[in-house]
C-alpha cells in the first residue's frame, strides 16, 4: 500500500494512492512545534525561557537540544514493541531512559528525543489549558483545513487506519502523541505553514533556523539539519526543503516541501512497504516534478 500527493501553488492538488487515514508518524512533531509556536505568539509560551526548574527551553526540546535521552533504542521498549504489549506509563518510560539526566549541557549538541516531545505536548497542554489533542486541534488541525486528522490513543482508533502489518499495535508506544489522517490532510497543514497562514514571518524564521547536522548526509539530503521541527536538508539542484519524515511498525512517511514565489509546493509520500528514505526520496521527486 502507498500514497503520494502534492499541493502545488494555489492549493492545486494531484494524489493517487491509497486515500484512507495512515499514521503520520513523526511529522506529529511539525504539528506539534507548530502548536507550540503559535502559543508563543500569543504569549502563553516564551521560546527561550528555562522550563520550570530545568535547564532547558522550549527552543532547546522543539530541536532536539535539551540533551534528553530516547527511548527508541531500548531494548525493552523494541521488545515489548514487537510483543504487543500495553504501552508503560510515562513515569516508568522516562525512570527506564535516564530520563532525569540529560546527556549534554542544553544548547551544547544535538540528540534526536521523542521525550523531548513529551515534554512539549506537556508543555502546550498547560499552556493552552485543555487537553493536547484539543489543543492541536483548535490551533493548527482546522486552520490548516485538516480536520479529520486525529490523535489515536487506543487500539481501537487505529480500526480504520493503514497499518501495514503492524496489527495489533497500541499508538500510546509514541509518547508524545500519534496523528493519524489522510496523506492529504499531513500536506495540507505544511503547505499552509509554509504559505503563513498558521505563523507569522518572524516566527516562520525562528522554525526554519536550523543547526547543520553532516553526520546524517545521504545522496539527497546533502546537507541535513534541523529546525524547530522541521527538517530542512539542503538537496541535489540547490536550495533546501522544509518538513519532517516519520517511520514506525509497518510504514513510513515523509511531508516536505519548497517557498515559491508564487506560493509553497508540499508533497507527501506513505508506504507500508518503503523506508524512510524511499518515502523522502519519492517525496522530493514529486517536488522536482509536480506530478504524481
Amino acid at each position: 500500500m502507498e500514497a503520494r500527493c502534492i499541493i502545488g501553488p494555489g492549493s492545486r492538488v494531484n494524489f493517487s494512492g491509497e486515500a484512507g487515514p495512515v499514521p503520520w508518524w513523526s511529522f506529529t512533531k511539525t504539528v506539534l512545534a507548530t502548536t507550540a509556536l503559535r502559543l508563543v505568539e500569543t504569549g502563553a509560551l516564551a521560546l527561550d525561557e528555562a522550563v520550570g526548574a530545568e535547564r532547558y527551553t522550549l527552543r532547546h526540546l522543539l530541536g532536539h537540544e535539551a540533551g534528553l535521552p530516547d527511548y527508541r533504542g531500548l531494548q525493552n521498549y523494541q521488545n515489548a514493541v514487537a510483543e504487543g504489549q500495553d504501552p508503560w506509563i510515562v513515569e516508568d518510560l522516562l525512570q527506564r531512559a535516564g530520563a532525569a539526566r540529560l546527556t549534554f549541557p542544553p544548547g551544547d549538541g544535538w540528540a534526536y528525543s521523542n521525550i523531548g516531545y513529551l515534554k512539549v505536548g506537556q508543555i502546550v497542554a498547560s499552556a493552552a489549558g485543555e487537553p493536547l489533542d484539543a489543543a492541536v486541534r483548535r490551533l493548527v488541525l482546522i486552520p490548516a483545513g485538516a480536520a479529520s486528522a486525529r490523535f489515536a490513543f487506543t487500539r481501537e482508533h487505529l480500526r480504520d487506519v493503514k497499518m501495514g502489518d503492524a496489527g495489533g499495535y497500541h499508538p500510546g508506544w509514541v509518547y508524545h502523541g500519534l496523528l493519524v489522517g489522510p496523506l492529504l490532510d499531513a500536506a495540507s497543514v505544511l503547505h499552509r505553514l509554509l504559505g503563513g497562514d498558521l505563523l507569522g514571518a518572524a516566527m516562520m524564521a525562528e522554525m526554519r533556523n536550523a543547526r547543520v547536522l553532516p553526520q546524517f548526509r545521504s545522496p539527497i539530503w546533502l546537507e541535513p539539519a534541523y529546525g524547530l521541527g522541521l527538517m530542512t536538508p539542503a538537496v541535489p539542484g540547490g536550495g533546501r526543503v522544509l518538513g519532517h519524515s516519520g517511520e514506525g511498525p509497518g510504514s513510513a512517511i515523509a511531508v516536505y516541501g519548497v517557498e515559491g514565489s508564487h506560493g509553497p509546493s508540499v508533497a507527501g509520500a506513505w508506504s507500508s512497504r518503503d523506508t524512510p528514505v524511499s518515502v523522502e526520496a519519492a517525496a522530493l521527486e514529486l517536488l522536482n516534478g509536480e506530478h504524481v
